[in-house]
């Protein structure tokens, strides 16, 4: 009887686990993305597909010129197609997408579209001739600061004031390695999507164990770039770092990080007077049972420079400051989700007609957003 005993066993012990979620896009939490479904496309070999449809909603104090006090729209409508295996692989990210700010106008998901990345904000081919080698060419997410650009891969549902200052996509070339517990990576790439390729930037983070690790990003403008526009502000002729620290354990998600943003005189690039921008941040998220979750944001950045000086404006005019605190409920079941926000900014030093309202004068914002949809 025991051969026929082994038999019955066998497909309960030797049965495949469900695939899980790709690393890519890399997602910091609370939301989740679904497995990939995965299909045969001949010559390429196996390819992964999944994305994301959802909407958001917002009310607001104090508008800036243009925005309204109450405005909704679509903040996702993206598809994730990669090839995962191989020396070849790739990964394109293409739809509509809004990335609300902390502190900063709402855009409707249309000019976000066609005033920042496009239809195809990230997409590249990754070089993989050995495991913990790889090389990324084409239009890739930033090294630089702990947030990630879209929403579904944060926290919170909107980018805060520290997010705001660095860059958050660039085209290049990014060179990546793993040795032990350090993991490095180094890219020539155009900065705040100049099309002008003189940025250099990298990460080193070090593992200390699966609990704990510590990160060090930077990046700067080895010559001057003119050429400026939404998503290429004047910070693409300056320098960013960044130390980040993460623990993540049980139900806990702590990241503290702090950050130094300069931008030094340039005439050629048409800074008449440099300034810089220092401040730190705190990301929380407690994850509970039964689906919820709770994450929460609090930040403070400051800049140097006065008005009188000409020194060139990194916030609400030289040398102001603001602060901001963020709270987001997350409920998530299966490809479902459902967030809450409250979100307040208040800010310092401001130079009339550079803050909020209509004439740029009131020193604070308060926000409630939600934002549903699905994962699949």
């Amino acid at each position: 009887m025991l051969p026929a005993l082994v038999l019955f066993a066998a497909p309960a012990a030797f049965a495949q686990s469900p695939p899980a979620p790709l690393p890519t896009p890399s997602m910091a939490g609370p939301l989740e993305s679904a497995p990939p479904t995965s299909f045969n496309a001949g010559p390429l070999g196996t390819l992964e597909i999944n994305g994301i449809v959802s909407g958001i909603g917002l009310l607001q104090n104090n508008p800036a010129p243009g925005n309204a006090t109450a405005k909704a729209d679509l903040s996702n409508g993206e598809i994730f197609l990669q090839k995962t295996d191989g020396w070849f692989q790739f990964y394109l990210q293409a739809g509509v997408y809004d990335l609300p700010m902390v502190g900063m106008p709402f855009l409707s998901t249309g000019k976000t579209l066609t005033d920042l990345f496009g239809p195809i904000p990230v997409g590249y081919v990754k070089l993989v001739p050995r495991k913990d080698f790889s090389v990324l060419i084409g239009v890739l997410p930033s090294l630089i600061g702990a947030e990630s650009t879209f929403t579904f891969q944060n926290m919170n549902i909107e980018r805060g004031l520290l997010w705001n200052q660095e860059n958050n996509v660039n085209r290049g070339v990014q060179v990546n390695e793993t040795l032990g517990r350090l993991t490095a990576s180094l890219s020539w790439n155009d900065g705040y999507y100049s099309n002008r390729y003189s940025w250099l930037s990298g990460s080193l983070t070090y593992a200390f164990n699966p609990a704990n690790s510590l990160a060090f990003t930077a990046g700067g403008n080895l010559g001057a770039t003119a050429f400026r526009n939404l998503a290429t502000p004047v910070q693409n002729n300056g320098s960013i770092y960044d130390v980040i620290y993460t623990y993540t354990k049980g139900h806990w998600v702590v990241q503290p990080y702090f950050q130094i943003n300069t931008v030094p005189a340039n005439q050629a690039a048409g800074v008449s007077k440099g300034a810089s921008a220092t401040g730190g941040a705190v990301l929380v998220t407690y994850n509970f049972p039964h689906h919820f979750s709770l994450a929460g944001r609090a930040e403070y950045v400051a800049t140097t420079g006065t008005p009188a000086g000409d020194a060139v404006n990194l916030l609400y005019g030289p040398g102001s400051g603001a602060w901001s605190a963020t709270v987001t409920p997350t409920f998530q079941d299966h490809a479902f989700f459902l967030r809450g926000e409250f979100s307040f900014v208040g800010a310092m030093n401001v130079t009339p007609g550079c803050a909020f309202g209509n004439l740029g004068l009131s020193h604070s914002q308060a926000r409630g957003v939600i934002e549903t949809g699905f994962l699949f």
